[in-house]
């Protein structure tokens, strides 16, 4: 078989396509890219089996099959989620929650500025002067819920 009937084999190269896809999924994990390369995959072997289907038929499969996967994938991610170490990793509001952060402008009327880390939050809690220490105790639409610290610490 030479290299022109083998790129002139649609299967082949729908196949082709879902290596690729894969080893663009091994090459930056992101747990998509997987997905469209069964679709690929589903599609390159129907081709084998049936090469005279035409290309706009190729691609309602790729998406049919590609939106399965997606369909599978997101189930099984939901039924059985991946464990992590730190499930608060990539939210940063979240991971505030218990900091003790610093008054940087009062809160009076129960609106003001804390400092954390470098950063300044806007922050809502009981009113405290500039300078008080208190804890972060949620997160509420970007803004931090502060309350005061018990004595002694």
């Amino acid at each position: 078989m030479s290299s022109s009937e083998i790129l002139g084999s649609a299967g082949l190269v729908w196949i082709m396509l879902a290596v690729a896809l894969v080893i663009g999924e091994l090459a930056s994990p992101g747990i998509f890219l997987i997905f469209l390369a069964a679709g690929a995959l589903v599609t390159g072997v129907t081709m084998l089996a049936l090469p005279d289907i035409p290309f706009l038929v190729q691609l309602v499969s790729f998406t049919a099959w590609s939106a399965v996967a997606v369909a599978i994938g997101r189930r099984w991610y939901t039924q059985f989620p991946v464990a992590t170490s730190d499930a608060m990793l990539n939210d940063r509001s979240a991971r505030l929650v218990g900091e003790i952060v610093t008054v940087v402008a009062a809160l009076d009327g129960g609106e003001g500025r804390v400092r954390v880390g470098d950063g300044e939050w806007r922050a809502s809690g009981s009113t405290a002067d500039v300078g008080v220490r208190m804890r972060v105790v949620a997160v509420r639409d970007g803004v931090l819920i502060v309350e005061s610290l018990p004595p002694g610490v």
